[in-house]
Formats: structure tokens, sequence, C-alpha cells
């Protein structure tokens, strides 16, 4: 019974936030008006006098029977208006049960019903909207990370190799533009193309990565005193991801964990090393860049995952080919993690 008297209450609700006034209440026809509170009322308006002799005859339970109204055994929601038009159905009022809390919404408030304790609490929330989650959108990502690679073994390199990577220092940043299709709620495919930009800082800056005869070297400078060593190079990249979003899937918008998993490949724009040094005799810094571009693969391709909590977003890559073209040096595989903006 309370149940029912909270949906009659809001059924009136419904009229003063549609912009009802008093007037409509003073309905010339055969009507029946119950009040309830200082200024709720539920206005019924009989067009014969048959229907007014039946409803006369009936109780608050056939009322909710003629209504026809369904409970959704799983999700004890339990809708009581909807506004149909070219767009779609639009929940007016929905009522949803579960064991003795008890939630009902309308136009945009929503009240909160607690009896686990012996008091019953109350709380009224307005300005509630449902987190919007579009068919179809586009939006721009900034990824921001580390690089290091993994040797022919699937370990880092000792730092004992020239080529070693500094952790701190290897960047990698990249722009991105995607378009998200939904597929089903809470489940998208976002298709990607944007610019990463590889940077990898050597531990040891004594190393210097120069474009050889037969390919990439790396050799000591014992003449110079170093400051930074590095390789860096860019690609125009495309990628795919199937995205499952548990908080859109369980209406919690951010609330919950988002995954992303899916492919991508990339074509290189360029590629260089870069070396700073101070003369042993003094002086100012000085930097030598070096085209080793064309020792490097031109194509690149491999695998991309990201993991969400609320607002933060993480990501990490693997090339599945190695950095290097065959026989032209090292044999490492790119792989990347940081966070995305």
């Amino acid at each position: 019974m309370k149940k029912y008297l909270l949906l009659f209450c809001f059924l009136g609700l419904v009229q003063f936030a549609f912009g009802s006034t008093e007037r409509e209440f003073l309905a010339p026809k055969d009507t029946i008006i119950v009040e309830f509170g200082t200024s709720g009322k539920i206005v019924l308006v009989i067009d014969n006098k048959e229907d007014f002799e039946r409803l006369k005859k009936m109780n608050i339970n056939q009322i909710i029977s003629e209504l026809d109204l369904k409970i959704d055994e799983k999700t004890g929601e339990l809708v009581v208006v909807e506004v149909s038009g070219q767009k779609g159905t639009r929940e007016i009022v929905k009522v949803t049960e579960d064991w003795n809390k008890t939630e009902v919404s309308v136009a945009g408030i929503r009240i909160l019903v607690d009896e686990t304790s012996p008091n019953t609490k109350v709380k009224i929330e307005t300005g509630v909207k449902k987190k919007s989650d579009p068919p179809f959108r586009t939006y721009f990502a900034v990824d921001l990370g580390l690089n290091n690679y993994l040797d022919n073994n699937g370990q880092f390199p000792k730092t004992t190799q020239p080529y070693a990577v500094r952790g701190w220092g290897s960047w990698n940043v990249g722009l991105n533009f995607f378009a998200s299709q939904r597929i089903s709620k809470g489940f998208r495919f976002d298709l990607g193309m944007g610019v990463q930009w590889y940077n990898f800082k050597f531990e040891n800056r004594d190393f210097q990565a120069v474009r050889g005869d037969e390919g990439i070297e790396f050799v000591q400078r014992n003449d110079v005193a170093g400051f930074k060593s590095k390789i860096s190079a860019s690609y125009l990249t495309t990628m795919g991801l199937f995205k499952l979003d548990f908080g859109r899937m369980n209406d919690q918008g951010r609330k919950g964990m988002r995954i992303a998993l899916g492919p991508y490949a990339g074509y290189r724009l360029g590629g260089t090393s870069k070396y700073v040094y101070r003369p042993l005799e003094g002086g100012n810094r000085r930097k030598e860049h070096l085209n080793t571009g064309i020792f490097l693969n031109n194509f690149r391709y491999g695998i991309r995952g990201e993991v969400g909590f609320g607002r933060v977003n993480f990501f990490t890559t693997y090339d599945f080919n190695q950095l290097f073209q065959d026989g032209k040096g090292p044999e490492l595989n790119p792989i990347s993690f940081g966070i995305i903006f």
C-alpha cells in the first residue's frame, strides 16, 4: 500500500513538474480530486457517467491493476509514466524497490526511502540527470608515458648494454583523434588516428648512436663529456579499440572500471639520434643530431590496452615487430605505458 500511495503522490508531482496550474484542477466534467499533504492533488476526470459509476466501486488496488503497471523482476523497477515521441520513449516516473529500500524518480527529482534501520530515512535529491551515452561521438586524447624495449629473451636490456634505456626521460607522447560507436550498453568500438613520438634515452650517456655502413652503431665517446644520448622516432598511427565500460553497464557513469584492447599500426615519419656533450677542455654544451632513421623499421604494429577508473585512464602498448630493421641493429621490441588525458 505504501508503494501505491507513493506512486499516486508522484503522479500529482508530474502535473506540477510539467507546468500544470490550479486551473487544470477545475475540470468542468465529473471529477474526483484526491488531496494529500498541504498542496498535493490527484485529479481523475471522467468523460461519461458509466465510467464514473464504475470508478466509485473500485478500490486503489483495482485502479493500479487497471493501469497495467509491470515490475521488472530482475531490477525491481516499475515505470509509472512514459512519454513517447519521435526520439523514443522517455521515462517520467520510475520506482525501484530493493528489499527495504525504495527509490522514486520523477522529473529530475529523486526520493530515497531507507527502512533498513528502525527509523525510516528519507533523502531528496534534485537535479538528478541520467548519464548520457550517445550512440556515436568523437573525442581527442593525449598520451603521456615512458618507453623501453624488450630483447629477444623478453627482458629489459642490462645496464651494461650501450643501448640500455633510462626510465625517466624516455618519453612517449601521442596525439590521437577517435570516433567512437556504441555497439551495446557499455560496449563501444573506437577507431582512432594520431601521431606518436618515441624517445629512448640511453642509461649510459657516454655512448652515441651513429649511422654505420652496415647498420646502427653505438660508439663510446671518450673525447668529450657526455650529458645526454638518445634515439627518437615519430609514427603516423591508426588503431582500433574494443571498450567495455562497466559503469555504463550498471548506470553508474564513470564510477565503474573501464577496459579496452585492440590493434594498432603505424608508418614512420622520421628518426634521429641526439647527443649532448661538453668538450673536455671546457666550454658550453653542444648538440649533435644524426639521421639514424634509415635503420629504423618503417612500419610498426602491435597491441594496445587501456584501463580506467573514474576520470583516470592508463594505457600500454607493445610492438610485435622490432625497432630496427633485421640485421641493422639489436633485436628490440618497444613497449610503452603511461596516462591518457
